[in-house]
């Protein structure tokens, strides 16, 4: 089965959109049902602090028992992030879940619109007879049931939303997938990069505990300050170690999350000093218009009001048309027989289903609040360290670790020159160090919040790239 979600424009607008769902509570017995249709997914629109290409599903292909168990393709030396989200996508089994329950709401679409089969019977009467052998033989008997008042039409309206609801759900899956997958990739990436930041900090310590050994036998410095030195290089050598042991742990996670945990991720690469910029009240403005669980959840009430007309059509009787041959013979006559019923809705008007049906409109149409506020508290979480560790990281790349460098290096030159004791250089050194580790964790937690919110405004393509030719 492939499954085909296009960009189009067709969305149900916010403004007054609860007070005619509830307003559509009392009128729509007497609503004329619509034909179902295939909905189609709109993309969001590109905005200054939000600019990306039109959001375009591929199709999601079921494997076989044989692929599945057959090994992934080998892993090349670097892993770039739209390496991994391709993987994701095509292998991750949570995408082709969703998909295959397309494939089922289909099924039960097509199901629902499906005419009763007719009833075929044969009937042997007054075999032992005195009046005669054989008596009476009715064969076939043949019973079709004449469904009326729409009835097909209205479950297949109730059952077409519920594709369309299955629809919105994989390409919620999908973009789950993908912000996952971009914010464990900065997660991992942050962490390489702090072991190469580790990895040139233990190299300046070793340098400077090798000019310290110097300057003590030229009696330039006092043993203290070479210790002082050694507890340096030791504190950063032990860090460097601790982040080797992290780091295999981190591309297992990635690998997991891309959706195969026997993927051996290896070196990454990707942008890192300069993490998307993203408005917040624009990003919520397209998260409540065009995120699937907001979409699936106005859906959810129109396929409430289906059901309600669904529900109150069930009062209008279905006829049973009933035709028979008889060959009676006792009196050697071939006869036939006609016959036409249909239940009276004296007592079981189907009211109870009804006044059901009413009430899920109901919980149909607060759902929509539900799920917006559920969105916007997910955006807003998202948002909230993402700015702050944006503007952390900013702050660091532009003020702090170039006056901590430049601090560094003029104390160096006066030490060399004699004006400074050592401690003041190492006093720079762990300026420095700490400066260049908090810009890559500052960052690191940046880069994740934007990928999270990257997956919750359905960005296709991520970061975001300047424009060009």
């Amino acid at each position: 089965m492939t499954c085909w979600i296009i960009p189009s424009r067709r969305w149900t607008a916010r403004p007054g959109f609860r007070a005619a769902t509830l307003a559509a509570t009392c009128a729509v017995g007497c609503a004329a049902p619509e034909p179902w249709r295939p909905m189609t997914i709109p993309a969001p629109p590109p905005l200054s602090a939000l600019a990306r290409d039109p959001a375009t599903i591929q199709p999601v292909r079921h494997e076989t028992a044989e692929e599945q168990a057959a090994p992934g393709p080998a892993a090349p030396a670097v892993f770039g992030l739209d390496d991994l989200v391709r993987f994701a996508v095509e292998r991750n089994p949570r995408v082709a879940r969703a998909a295959i329950a397309v494939d089922a709401a289909q099924g039960r679409y097509v199901q629902a619109g499906l005419y009763p089969n007719p009833d075929l019977a044969l009937a042997w009467d007054e075999i032992g007879d005195r009046t005669g052998a054989g008596g009476i033989l009715t064969a076939p008997r043949v019973t079709q049931t004449i469904v009326t008042g729409r009835k097909l039409t209205l479950a297949q309206a109730v059952a077409g939303r519920e594709v369309d609801q299955a629809a919105l759900d994989v390409l919620a899956e999908r973009f789950a997938v993908i912000g996952s997958v971009r914010a464990e990739f900065y997660d991992a990436y942050a962490l390489q990069q702090r072991r190469e930041i580790l990895a040139e900090l233990v190299r300046l310590a070793e340098q400077g505990v090798e000019q310290g050994k110097a300057l003590l036998a030229a009696e330039r410095v006092a043993r203290l300050d070479l210790v002082q030195l050694e507890v340096e290089l030791e504190r950063y050598r032990a860090e460097a170690r601790a982040v080797e042991r992290e780091l295999p742990a981190a591309y297992q996670r990635l690998a997991a999350v891309a959706g195969d945990p026997r993927l051996p991720v290896g070196r990454l690469t990707g942008p890192f000093d300069a993490p998307p910029a993203y408005d917040l009240d624009a990003a919520r403005e397209v998260l409540l218009a065009y995120h699937p669980q907001a979409r699936s959840a106005r859906v959810g009430v129109e396929r409430a009001q289906a059901a309600i007309r669904a529900a109150e059509a069930q009062v209008i009787p279905n006829v049973a048309l009933t035709g028979a041959y008889i060959r009676q013979y006792e009196n050697q006559s071939h006869d036939a027989a006609v016959g036409l019923s249909a239940p009276i809705p004296v007592w079981n008007r189907n009211q109870g289903n009804v006044r059901a049906a009413r009430a899920e409109l109901g919980m149909a149409v607060q759902n929509v609040g539900r799920v917006e506020n559920d969105l916007a508290d997910r955006l807003a979480a998202a948002f909230r360290g993402y700015a702050a560790a944006r503007e952390r990281a900013e702050n660091y790349r532009t003020r702090v670790v170039p006056r901590a460098e430049e601090t560094y290096k003029l104390s160096m030159e006066a030490f060399r020159g004699g004006q400074f004791e050592y401690l003041r250089v190492i006093q720079a050194q762990r300026a420095v160090a700490e400066a260049r580790l908090e810009l890559n964790r500052s960052l690191g937690d940046a880069w994740r919040a934007a990928g999270e919110i990257s997956g919750l405004l359905l960005e296709e393509a991520w970061p975001e790239r300047p424009p060009g030719p």
